[in-house]
């Protein structure tokens, strides 16, 4: 009967083992990569190449993992970040991010927010105003830019790289100020800047007179799941400023990521899309 069947199948060791080697080699390829050969693995594992062959292309298959073409190693495909992305809409994230989102706006006395990326845009799941007279206008729900946002910025410098190559060509670099990223060597440059230091600035790059200073929020694996900010003036937040606040908003981002799940914090520096090929120009 189909019923009986299937709870055979359900119950089997085999398959179940299979399930569980599957999962080892993408926490391998998360955690040993980015970039791994079939010995590699195969040593991780401890399977034999043909076993471990096997598993690889099931998962090749499905778009969990990838292989360069250049190299001929293996990586964590984009299907992971689709249904990472997906899983994180089914996450009441505004809830749990509240307290972290409050002690920003209170250690720096500027408009928190909290963003998760779409697509080459930013979307506002949360705002914080503190108690002054002066404070930036913004909206729940609403999308900007990412190329021009801290929060953008703060993400897409940990995307891989073609995923940032396609939003550029669906979106393009608009000159929003006069310090608008425009050209995608600069927005390389800076998105390597962000990888280095931790946390992303929009120096009046969104609007003028506004500065902003954002960190990315990671949760189980190595891509960001948000990102917080704090928004000022600039004659308030000024340059001077940056490297306090943003210490501050790196600790606090830090702390939300362990919160959401996350094992250890992804090393600075090291970008998803490195290895996947040069950035095209625009």
């Amino acid at each position: 009967m189909p019923h009986s069947k299937t709870k055979r199948y359900a119950e089997s060791p085999y398959q179940i083992q299979v399930l569980d080697r599957a999962l080892a080699l993408l926490e391998a390829l998360s955690h040993q990569g980015p970039d791994l050969t079939l010995a590699q693995i195969s040593e991780l594992l401890k399977l034999h190449k043909s076993t471990a062959h096997r598993l690889i292309m099931v998962l090749e298959r499905h778009k969990l993992i990838e292989k360069n073409s250049n190299t001929g190693k293996y990586r964590l495909g984009l299907k992971l970040f689709e249904l990472g992305t997906k899983a994180i809409g089914q996450l009441d994230l505004r809830e749990r991010t509240r307290p972290f989102l409050e002690r920003a706006v209170r250690e720096t006395g500027e408009t928190g927010h909290l963003c998760v990326y779409d697509d080459g845009e930013v979307v506002y799941l949360d705002k914080i105003e503190p108690s002054r007279s002066v404070r930036l206008t913004s909206s729940v729900g609403r999308r900007n830019p990412a190329y021009c946002t801290a929060v953008g910025k703060a993400i897409m410098a940990f995307l891989p790289a073609p995923q940032v190559e396609e939003a550029v060509r669906k979106h393009g670099l608009d000159q929003l100020t006069r310090k608008t990223i425009t050209t995608m060597l600069d927005l390389r440059a800076d998105l390597a800047k962000v990888r280095s230091l931790g946390y992303a600035i929009d120096d009046e790059e969104h609007e003028e007179g506004v500065l902003c200073v954002g960190a990315p929020v990671w949760s189980v694996g190595d891509y960001p799941i948000a990102a917080i900010s704090v928004s000022g003036p600039i004659f308030r937040l000024s340059h001077e400023k940056v490297p306090a606040v943003a210490e501050s908003i790196m600790v606090i981002a830090r702390a939300l990521s362990h919160e959401l799940g996350m094992r250890s914090e992804p090393t600075r520096g090291r970008y998803q899309g490195d290895h996947q090929g040069q950035v095209i120009g625009v």
